[in-house]
């Protein structure tokens, strides 16, 4: 448990009409999982669960991961606080399945873990749902993922018998509303009540927000604060949408535990609050007694179990990456490919640099499918194109930056046809030849991103490989610099295709996300 702890939809407008595409009216839902009574797998203590959601898809109706909850320590009745966001289409059947398992290493492998269960259902039935929350029983099912094939495998395979109940599984969902807001807050508590024996009290909080038919659906934990009865908790950052759904006024209730390593944690009482009052800050008015009901009522002269206390909140607009672009930013982008060897001599058709005088090469399409997206959003089209891993003229030394048009001083090409034009020219000058580093092109567009800090400028880095880094520990040295905060870096591997969505949702987080040869993201 401990380490669980440390871990608006748009609904379519007229105004979003287009009498050419249309538009498809979606609301984004958020679905929270809690689970009761799973299988107890484990021998000295109880189950770790964690909740895989898999969609299926309309056409190939195939089951495809979509996310998974965090991992719980020793409970058979988990509420997790992770939760699933989905696209909502009333008119669409939207399948979904919920599997189980008791976590007993880091391995991201679900075979090497105990499979707990399964349930099916569609998104309808838990919108369509009184109070939009669905309950269901876990079964065995009938299949589970062979570990090293991969296919469908009798579920018995892991201890279960097909059909047998496993428990309940409870879905919860909610509309999301438009509030982009992050609150940060941090709480103290003062005078807890002593739980352990042999110490004091291990307290931590957990969140919930009221729900219109009286339940409540948690959304967040804090980290435990050992051997305390005044604890100072970490401040932590919550979506306001995840908090109250933009409801200032709607209750949220807080309680406060003792942790306990066997999960039986030992509740030491509750208050509640809402945002609004929240939003006051540090004030007399978040000073919070905590009461435990059942003792309230059993003691006459009790009077509070502790007190908890708001240190600080603030609130900071969460802003996207049209924000960004309506508010001046220019993307500079700039491309590096990959002249290696292994890609093949490029007067074969075998090669990923072949020079078909009919159609393009894997490469060119690449930088065109990529390229022509991010230049709308640079307003001089001028961009640096550079190459590494091949032999130079005029002394054949090898170079892993150098630019595509042979002009050292002035590497920009005009649009993306100017750069698939050095691009070839490049093919007929240079030599292929290795290995394939990384880290020289990462740092040249570095040092032009640690000249403009200002928000104003944003840097994206397209490097288009065909094989692994040759320069590991380099590129990953390069990668952690604090310039990143201001770029971004995408890996291509043959990408006959990028889609438009992965591409811009990677303009503005700082990392690198690879496409295998030969696929369609």
């Amino acid at each position: 448990m401990e380490e669980a702890m440390d871990k608006g939809g748009d609904m379519a407008s007229v105004s979003d009409f287009d009498s050419i595409a249309g538009s498809i009216p979606a609301t984004k839902v958020e679905l929270t999982v809690s689970c009761r009574h799973l299988l107890d797998k484990d021998t000295f203590s109880k189950s770790d669960p964690m909740c895989v959601l898999y969609t299926q898809g309309i056409e190939t109706k195939q089951w495809r991961e979509f996310g998974r909850t965090e991992v719980i320590d020793n409970t058979l009745n988990p509420d997790f606080v992770r939760k699933f966001i989905l696209d909502y289409f009333f008119e669409e059947k939207q399948s979904l399945r919920f599997d189980l398992y008791d976590v007993d290493s880091k391995s991201p492998d679900l075979s090497k873990h105990d499979f707990l269960g399964q349930a099916f259902c569609t998104l309808g039935e838990i919108v369509g749902s009184a109070g939009s929350r669905l309950e269901k029983p876990l079964t065995m099912g009938a299949f589970m993922l062979h570990s090293r094939t991969g296919k469908p495998t009798p579920s018995v395979s892991n201890g279960g018998i097909p059909g047998k109940k496993c428990g309940t599984i409870i879905l919860s969902a909610e509309e999301l509303g438009n509030c982009r807001d992050v609150a940060t807050m941090q709480f103290c508590a003062n005078k807890l009540d002593k739980k352990d024996f042999f110490g004091k009290s291990d307290p931590f909080m957990v969140f919930y927000r009221s729900n219109e038919d009286g339940t409540f659906t948690i959304c967040h934990k804090t980290e435990v604060v050992k051997n305390t009865l005044n604890p100072v908790w970490q401040a932590f950052s919550i979506p306001v949408r995840a908090l109250c759904n933009g409801d200032y006024d709607r209750t949220i209730k807080v309680e406060v535990y003792d942790w306990d390593r066997d999960g039986s944690h030992d509740f030491i009482g509750e208050f509640t609050t809402s945002y609004r009052e929240l939003a006051r800050g540090q004030s007399q008015f978040n000073v919070y007694e905590v009461v435990n009901p059942k003792k309230k009522m059993k003691k006459k002269k009790y009077i509070n179990s502790g007190t908890v206390t708001l240190l600080s909140f603030t609130v900071e607009s969460e802003y996207t990456f049209l924000d960004y672009i309506k508010g001046g930013t220019q993307i500079n982008f700039t491309v590096a490919i990959d002249f290696t060897a292994s890609n093949g001599n490029p007067s074969q058709s075998t090669s990923l640099h072949y020079m078909n005088p009919y159609q393009l090469n894997a490469y060119a399409m690449a930088l065109k499918a990529v390229g022509e997206i991010i230049q709308d959003y640079d307003s001089d089209k001028m961009f640096p194109a550079l190459g590494f891993g091949a032999k130079i003229p005029p002394d054949g030394h090898v170079s892993h930056e150098f630019p595509l048009n042979g002009n050292a001083d002035n590497p920009y090409c005009s649009g993306i046809e100017g750069i698939l034009e050095a691009y070839h020219k490049s093919l007929k000058t240079v030599q292929l030849y290795g290995p394939t580093n990384f880290a020289p092109v990462v740092n040249h567009v570095a040092r032009y991103a640690t000249t403009e800090q200002d928000g104003s400028q944003y840097f994206v880095l397209l490097i288009i490989t065909d094989g692994v880094i040759s320069d590991m520990a380099q590129t990953k040295e390069a990668i952690v610099n604090p310039w990143w905060s201001w770029m971004a870096m995408t890996s291509e591997s043959r990408p006959e295709g990028r889609s438009l969505s992965e591409t811009l949702s990677s303009l503005f987080h700082s990392g690198i996300t690879s496409t295998a040869p030969g696929t369609t993201s």
